[in-house]
């Protein structure tokens, strides 16, 4: 989904104030929730002001203004745009064959997706407002941790049919709620180096608490169960090596990735 069709989303357009129809008009709505997450990034919501914001897009008050009313009206439309991002995540997937994925390419893929998404400005500050000020949300509950958990579990009941359902949920539950909290820390550094350690660590975390309910189930041939952490395309080619690991080019996408380990 691209920027763009966020502007003509109906949910979307339904906050603002004047729906923009000129390109250059829509421009300037990106460029205001580009420039809110930014300052609520650096200064916290209550913080913030529209003129800030304004500053920040290098747009007028008054330009701002004919689009929101005010601050919560950008928020609302920030949680807006990552509910279309989320669903567009979770649509993507193709769980069949996910489930069929080595227990730690199938986590290293969801991981690196959710990484994906999270780094986006306004889904970044969405994420990281959602634990530090809930109060300020409109529109997103705990019901979108509910459906990570109810995907997860679903996920897992197919990689392990005699795992009973009441296991699979509590399994994913813990998942989704440690994965989110190790998450959450490597979004607030700003040690790029830390950050990729605490994500390696949430996979091995992950894997190590899931490994025990289901197995490795690592595939002789990686090629007929890999896919592309970018988009979940199944259309790849190998891509010669780096450090020693085998890597792909996504024949759907265009992006490359190394083989994550199946240990």
């Amino acid at each position: 989904m691209t920027e763009r069709s966020h502007l003509s989303s109906p949910r979307l357009s339904g906050n603002l104030r004047r729906q923009p129809k000129q390109q250059r008009g829509k421009a300037r709505v990106e460029r205001i929730l580009d420039a809110a997450a930014a300052i609520f990034d650096e200064m916290g919501y209550e913080a913030a002001t529209t003129h800030h914001i304004a500053a920040r897009a290098g747009t007028a008050i008054g330009s701002l203004y004919q689009f929101f009313p005010d601050k919560a009206s950008i928020f609302k439309a920030m949680e807006l745009r990552h509910t279309e991002r989320v669903k567009a995540f979770w649509d993507k997937v193709d769980v069949p064959r996910m489930v069929q994925l080595p227990l730690r390419v199938m986590m290293h893929t969801l991981l690196i997706a959710a990484i994906e998404l999270f780094e986006q400005p306004v889904s970044r500050v969405v994420f990281i407002q959602f634990y530090m000020t809930r109060d300020i949300f409109q529109s997103i509950d705990d019901s979108m941790t509910q459906d990570a958990i109810n995907f997860l579990a679903t996920l897992l009941e197919g990689r392990n049919p005699a795992l009973p359902k009441n296991q699979c949920q509590l399994l994913a539950e813990v998942c989704v709620h440690s994965s989110n909290a190790v998450i959450l820390a490597a979004l607030r550094t700003h040690d790029l180096k830390h950050r990729q350690r605490l994500l390696q660590q949430n996979e091995d975390l992950l894997v190590s608490y899931l490994e025990p309910h289901l197995g490795k189930n690592t595939s002789k041939d990686v090629m007929n169960v890999m896919i592309c952490p970018h988009c979940q395309s199944s259309q790849l080619s190998k891509n010669g090596y780096r450090r020693g690991k085998q890597c792909y080019l996504c024949k759907t996408c265009g992006k490359q990735f190394v083989q994550p380990s199946a240990q």
